[in-house]
């Protein structure tokens, strides 16, 4: 068998030693291959190797046991679909990660994932760094991670770790990776809602060093690595230990045009841009963070309201005739340099405020990154029917980001003319700085060991196993005191000089800090003014997870139609986090950033299951064979309490080359130690993005809010002239222990399997609906204003106590001031689309063809958080296309080949969400569009492999026609313009190289 017709099977194989005569010879390991593709859903198998000729004709038997059943049998029909992704796949695309790999399965695809890149600046899950995946748009924390079929402890930093770092283990430790597309809790417990992902590691005698590169067009996101690989096989047994060392250099906005400078991206009537002109650079306007004075009051209304004063940092605003404050003569007078910008009174004016700051191009987009990372595996004869095994890994994951950030004076508001030197007139000052002072550092190391045995009690096979893992994530934070800050800004207001004061946490000794000053300002300070104000703060991380687990499979009794083979098992699994913040964030010293407690809890659970697999009919006219599985599963959490799921499934191979398959199952969830005890977390958000009472007399009359949220607004005595939102929201997030249940949920599929009478292709459809009941989901801010304010018993409505107001005595500002949400069991969420598969691979005389594509249809997703919460289908929404796929077409003879390949996503928009429902919008009276939505995108890459000698060399290029990330108005989620969802290419075009010498 050559080696471009010898798949890689996902297989537990049960070597012949361990069988001896005990089965009789149903399928050599050549029919296996040929098969293994139809019967397990027709998904990403790759071609591996060839074998020897021996292998063609080994006359042994293979007893496999697949991802989703614990049964062990010579057949390969499975009535669910599992994808099969190899490391083959991921060297010929450019893929470098396990994440990357993950995230070309459609199951995957058709939904934003959390990646390295879109962690920065956001709080994620797992922390900054951490990658993970989730199937079908349901989350990380409900697809459940295997390795090597044992369940792999989650990794990463903050009080939110839940699921397994994809970081921890290396792309060069992995042979394939299967992914079940289904719910399985009935075998494997709580998270498998979604489906399971069990990553499959390499074995046997290879001894190889390998070098692997990416280099990108443009410099920024570079990514190298090494690692060198030595197994032996003996008759006793075999080992392989990997060691891997990785580095992707840090990608800034400045390295991307399309990260550099967010554009309002708006547009007339006749398709011409209206943005402001920045008079610089005679090109559009670059709306970024801003900085400078706001003044308001007299001053502010001589403008028409939204006053923002720019200093002349280059003297282009003198030397191109620009009016200053001072020469307006508008009854408020500034020290020389400074001019109004952004004002209501003209829109140009918003093209005049320069806000490309240096610091935006040091922004970090993808972070540094270095891991290192050591794996090993190895099994023992013990005796002839005892075989022990064991799997080791330590990784460490170092992360570094840049950014930058805002303070000013939020905490006594705006400053007197009275206490400023240089200012006087009717009107008050608030100084808004910038400081790059924001970067972060991670460093998580994550050690995992499992320790086992296997073996056969006659014709049963039995194994026992216990794993450990333990993480132990430490991150650093540059923050600003707190303590600092208030004792500056109340220093700034009353007018008065330090005079040896000490701050009460930091114990630093106050410095006076020139807030009017533009240096200051600009980020230009002196080593005393960032010593009082500037610290970092130090967190740890740790998760323990301990599972004794074992089962024995084997044959119960025979019947006209089969053995019927059956599966018992038992699991007791131990959790225990413990999040320990830094001492400024649990003192409530960090200021303007998220802030949170101590989270710790452990959480400790106990299961059996039991698994049966019936052959119903064989041989009989229009039954080929039909196969019914029958698994159940119960469950008991000591936080939550116990619980069943059951799963039914059915495989009828109704005439050679045509086979239906279907099952239904429950799956049970129980909640994530962060989701029960996380320590009030904080955040925050603006005004706009939360509260429906900003401007909300003009909302009313565009038809953004209806009258009950208008009624409601001014019940609460929120005056209509409340047109600008002040500071941002707080938001306390806190866990759920003792009020969370555990979700449920009910999987159903049933797919149809087309082949041809020689394999030489196949076809499959299946269709997946997936409903869960008690959905564990945080109840965030803006869910519980929008609620309140749009209850029909607004003075009783309870959501309305969970957050408070200011009182408008600070600058007419009526804004929310904190809101405590948390973690709840919400009402639905549903899920329902369709996988298309079709094979072809075909040997000629010039050489073997095969073409593949993986389609995923998303025809519904919704989720309601109350039961009168109205209908939403989020398909079709950024970050969730209603058509994914892949294709891959490659052509190989003798010791080369090359392969082509192609992710593609479908359009999507978020237009519904805007008041208008559409992409228009009313600027100064006029209509305009916008842009939030994504055009079809297409990635393509090229690449070519071949060996000489002890050498195998692929090389190719990836994102071949350089595709930008879609651009979108700044309305939307964005950087820059690049849409930030996890489907598209943030590096642009590169090169890559794969050298691997085997010694």
């Amino acid at each position: 068998m050559d080696k471009w017709t010898y798949l890689s099977v996902a297989l537990f194989v049960q070597k012949a030693e361990f069988q001896g005569t005990k089965m009789e010879n149903r399928n050599t390991l050549n029919r296996l291959s040929q098969g293994i593709i139809v019967a397990l859903g027709l998904g990403g198998a790759s071609f591996v190797a060839a074998q020897e000729e021996a292998d063609k004709s080994a006359e042994s038997v293979e007893q496999i046991s697949v991802v989703g059943s614990r049964i062990r049998t010579d057949s390969f029909a499975n009535d669910t679909p599992i994808d099969i992704i190899s490391v083959e796949d991921a060297e010929g695309e450019g893929l470098k990660t396990l994440g990357e790999l993950l995230r070309t399965s459609t199951a995957a695809a058709g939904s934003s994932q959390i990646t390295a890149a879109l962690t920065v600046g956001y709080v994620t899950d797992g922390g900054t760094g951490a990658e993970t995946v989730g199937l079908r748009g349901l989350g990380a924390n409900r697809t459940l991670i295997l390795l090597n079929g044992r369940r792999a402890g989650p990794a990463g930093t903050r009080g939110a770790v839940s699921a397994f770092d994809l970081n921890s283990i290396p792309l060069s430790a992995v042979e394939r990776v299967e992914i079940l597309k289904d719910g399985a809790s009935a075998l494997y417990g709580s998270d498998a809602v979604a489906g399971v992902i069990n990553i499959i590691t390499k074995k046997g005698d290879e001894k190889t060093v390998n070098v692997d590169i990416s280099q990108p067009m443009e410099s920024g996101g570079e990514d190298r690595r090494i690692n060198i690989s030595f197994g032996e096989e003996y008759a006793e047994g075999s080992f392989r230990v990997t060691a891997d060392y990785r580095k992707v250099s840090m990608l800034r906005r400045g390295d991307r045009d399309y990260f550099n400078c967010t554009e309002r991206l708006q547009f007339a009537e006749d398709g011409s841009r209206t943005d402001p002109i920045d008079p610089r650079t005679g090109d559009y306007h670059c709306s970024e963070t801003g900085y400078g004075l706001w003044l308001y009051g007299d001053v502010s209304a001589a403008y028409g309201g939204s006053l923002q004063a720019a200093y002349d940092y280059d003297n282009f605003f003198a030397n191109n005739g620009f009016e200053s404050i001072n020469d307006a003569n508008v009854g408020f007078t500034t020290p020389e340099g400074w001019y109004p910008v952004s004002f209501n009174d003209d829109y140009a004016s918003e093209g005049w405020w320069d806000q490309n700051h240096p610091f935006l191009g040091q922004q970090t987009v993808v972070p540094e990154t270095q891991n290192a990372s050591v794996y090993a595996t190895g099994e023992y004869n013990l005796t002839d029917d005892v075989v022990v095994y064991g799997e080791f890994i330590h990784s460490r994951r170092t992360t570094k980001t840049n950014d930058y950030r805002q303070f000013w004076t939020a905490d006594v508001g705006t400053l007197s003319t009275d206490v400023l030197d240089g200012f006087d007139g009717a009107g008050s000052v608030f100084p808004v700085a910038l400081t790059d002072h924001f970067s972060s550092e991670i460093e998580v190391d994550y050690t995992r060991g499992v320790i086992g045995a296997t073996g056969d009690i006659g014709f049963w096979t039995w194994d026992l196993s216990y794993q450990h893992s333990y993480n132990d994530g430490k991150y650093e934070q540059d923050i600003i005191y707190n303590d600092a800050m208030l004792m500056a800004q109340f220093n700034a207001a009353d007018g008065v000089s330090c005079s040896g004061e000490v701050t009460e946490f930091s114990a630093n000794t106050c410095v006076d800090i020139p807030w009017t000053d533009p240096e200051f300002l600009y980020g230009n300070r002196t080593p005393a003014q960032e010593a009082f104000l500037f610290g970092r703060d130090y967190g740890k991380t740790t998760y323990e997870q301990q599972t004794l687990e074992g089962y024995v499979t084997g044959d119960l009794y025979s019947l006209p139609a089969g053995e019927v083979g059956a599966a018992f098992g038992f699991q007791i699994q131990k959790d225990e986090i413990e999040d320990t913040p830094g001492e400024n964030t649990l003192n409530g010293n960090s200021w303007g950033l998220s802030g949170a407690g101590i989270t710790a809890g452990d959480q400790l659970t106990k299961a059996v299951y039991a698994e049966v697999k019936v052959p119903i009919l064989e041989g009989v006219t229009g039954f080929e064979s039909l196969d019914l599985t029958a698994s159940g599963r119960w469950n008991d959490v000591d936080t939550y309490g116990s619980d069943t799921t059951f799963k039914l499934g059915m495989n009828w191979s109704i005439i050679d080359g045509v086979s239906v398959r279907a099952s239904r199952g429950t799956s049970f969830r129980a909640p994530a130690l962060y989701e029960l005890y996380l320590a009030e977390q904080t955040g925050f958000a603006g005004q706009l993005a939360i509260d429906p009472c900003l401007d909300y007399a003009n909302q009313f009359e565009s038809g953004a809010i209806n009258d009950t949220v208008f009624a409601n607004c001014q019940a609460e005595g929120i005056p209509t002239d409340y047109e600008q939102g002040g500071s941002s929201a707080l938001l306390v997030t806190s866990g759920g222990v003792g009020r969370l249940e555990a979700e449920t949920s009910v999987a159903e599929g049933i797919g149809l399997v087309l082949t041809s009478p020689e394999d030489t292709y196949a076809f499959s459809i299946d269709y997946f609906n997936i409903e869960i009941s008690n959905e564990i989901d945080n109840l965030g801010g803006a869910d519980i204003v929008d609620r309140c304010y749009n209850s029909i018993d607004f003075a009783n409505e309870p959501l309305c106590d969970l957050f408070t107001r200011r009182d408008g005595s600070d600058a007419n500002d009526f804004g929310i001031d904190q809101v405590n949400g948390g973690y709840v069991n919400i009402s639905y969420q549903r899920v329902r689309g369709v996988d298309y598969n079709f094979t072809y691979d075909e040997e000629f005389d010039w050489g073997n063809v095969r073409f593949r594509v993986e389609h995923t249809m998303q025809i519904e997703k919704y989720g309601l958080l109350f039961e009168d919460s109205p209908y939403n289908n989020e398909v079709g929404e950024n970050g969730l296309p209603k058509h994914v796929g892949v294709a891959r077409l490659t052509y190989g003879k003798d010791d080369w080949s090359v392969t082509w390949t192609a992710s593609y996503f479908d359009s999507t928009n978020d237009y519904e969400y805007y008041g208008s429902e559409t992409n228009t919008t009313t600027l100064n009276g006029d209509t305009v569009t916008f842009i939030d939505e994504t055009k079809w995108t297409t990635y393509h890459s090229v690449s070519g492999s071949f060996a000489y000698e002890d050498f195998d060399v692929i090389v190719g290029v990836a994102n071949l026609f350089d595709k930008e990330p879609p651009r979108i108005s700044a309305s939307g989620f964005e950087l820059g313009n690049a849409g930030l969802y996890s489907q598209y290419d943030f590096i642009g075009r590169r090169v890559f190289a794969n050298v691997r010498y085997n010694f």
